[in-house]
């Protein structure tokens, strides 16, 4: 059974770094989380360790009744050509002397997920894996949670909780957000909220309405993200459904949620419909709601605010963890070869025909235990950073430089947080954030003094 965001513990740390000991310890369930003994502080990042994900070349260009979506007579997502201020050939690789992480907020309790509501409040909403979402304002923790389900959440597996947020494009006017959670008996839910009519720093509980309901057949490999797509349409990320090596082969099984991307309009339907594009919509043996597929773990995955492309960090099984492309001209189907590869290795075998491999990777073997994926930077502050996406390992602390040039994809290591990274996060402007599951904490990625 595979650990994929553990709950920190002091001990082990030096088998998960020294001993290359991550895929022994990513099969034992309940095994104390490694954690830095040896670091200089999360305040104080330090050169990246000397190890780097291997790039890839360019990429090439029980539910309730679920309906058709109408027509979508919205305007296409934005085309994945580049913005002239991305990245190109020749361009000076982002300098790792040049970024630090800043503490905004601490006092949380176990931090997987932070969001912002597009409502021009500037409030950051982060989600703690027992069951609460808490608001950040004006650079101070609220004491009251924005929402609390604890009693109906199921938190003791590692990878279990309270896991996803999503507000409605239209939060502003309508006021509705989507989480995503492991419910008592370990099974995943997806339901939309409300907030409350009278207080905007408090959600209406008496709102809820379950969207999805997955059965998990393992308590690992969850997946747990939600976002709203540049189409306005939900993406669920869901794992293959736990134990190790994809014993059920949903990753592979079109007749299954498990091990895919999911993608949903939540504007129509009960409790949603098809979206009509959607690839495998209307075809025997598939499942409508998918858009991709071959997924074991897509923890975090985002989409890129500027030109709409799709970035997926799928955790790994004992070798490799890989982070995933999807061009925003995409029409969906992709197939990201789980089980069939592990990165860009074979696990169960087979021909790579009609797979899309990852467009990075690195190995445990050289330090890592499990993919944390983030964003591209769009912010204001760090403008080498424009178009450059940003993601880390769970275990080590190391946060890379991931972006395009003429000739293919190319990483840099820029710095290492000595903190457990559970997840990224964007506020509204696009500044970046990372949260320390174990410390409790969020920092802001800055500049060095």
């Amino acid at each position: 059974m595979t650990l994929t965001h553990l709950r920190p513990y002091t001990l082990f740390f030096f088998l998960s770094l020294f001993l290359s000991a991550c895929a022994l310890i990513r099969q034992i369930p309940g095994l104390p989380t490694p954690v830095p003994s040896h670091a200089a502080g999360p305040g104080n990042p330090t050169a990246a360790p000397p190890f780097t994900p291997t790039p890839s070349p360019a990429p090439p260009t029980a539910l309730a009744t679920v309906v058709a979506s109408p027509t979508d007579t919205r305007p296409p997502p934005p085309t994945a050509t580049e913005p002239p201020d991305q990245p190109t050939a020749g361009a000076r690789p982002p300098d790792p002397n040049a970024y630090a992480l800043r503490k905004i907020v601490s006092g949380l309790d176990e931090p997987v997920d932070l969001k912002h509501a597009g409502d021009g409040s500037g409030r950051l909403f982060v989600i703690e894996q027992p069951g609460r979402i808490r608001i950040v304002e004006n650079g101070e923790l609220l004491p009251d949670p924005f929402l609390d389900i604890e009693p109906l959440v199921n938190s003791r597996g590692n990878e279990q909780g309270l896991l996803g947020l999503a507000f409605h494009p239209d939060y502003a006017a309508n006021g509705l957000f989507f989480v995503n959670y492991t419910d008592v008996n370990g099974d995943t839910v997806v339901a939309r909220y409300a907030v409350s009519a009278d207080d905007p720093s408090r959600a209406d509980p008496a709102s809820a309405k379950i969207i999805l309901q997955v059965d998990q057949p393992f308590p690992n490999h969850n997946g747990g993200d939600l976002v709203f797509g540049p189409d306005g349409y939900l993406y669920i990320g869901l794992g293959d459904g736990g134990s190790g090596g994809d014993p059920q082969g949903n990753g592979q099984n079109l007749n299954a949620l498990l091990g895919k991307m999911l993608r949903i309009d939540v504007n129509h339907g009960d409790p949603y419909a098809i979206p009509p594009d959607n690839p495998f919509a209307g075809r025997a043996g598939a499942r409508p709601e998918i858009w991709a597929y071959g997924l074991r773990n897509p923890w975090r995955y985002s989409f890129d605010r500027a030109t709409g492309d799709l970035y997926i960090a799928d955790v790994g099984q004992n070798a490799y963890e890989e982070v995933d492309f999807q061009p925003a001209d995409s029409r969906g189907g992709e197939n990201y070869g789980w089980n069939k590869y592990e990165g860009f290795h074979a696990y169960d075998g087979g021909a790579t025909d009609g797979l899309t491999m990852p467009v990075a990777e690195y190995a445990h073997a050289v330090g890592g235990c499990s993919v944390t994926g983030g964003y591209v930077y769009r912010g204001p502050s760090l403008p080498a950073l424009n178009g450059v996406y940003l993601y880390s390992d769970y275990c080590s602390g190391q946060v890379w430089a991931l972006y395009r040039t003429a000739s293919g994809w190319e990483n840099v290591a820029l710095l290492n947080a000595f903190f457990l990274i559970s997840s990224f996060g964007e506020d509204e402007v696009g500044e970046l954030y990372l949260l320390d599951h174990g410390g409790g904490a969020v920092y802001q990625l800055v500049a060095a003094p």
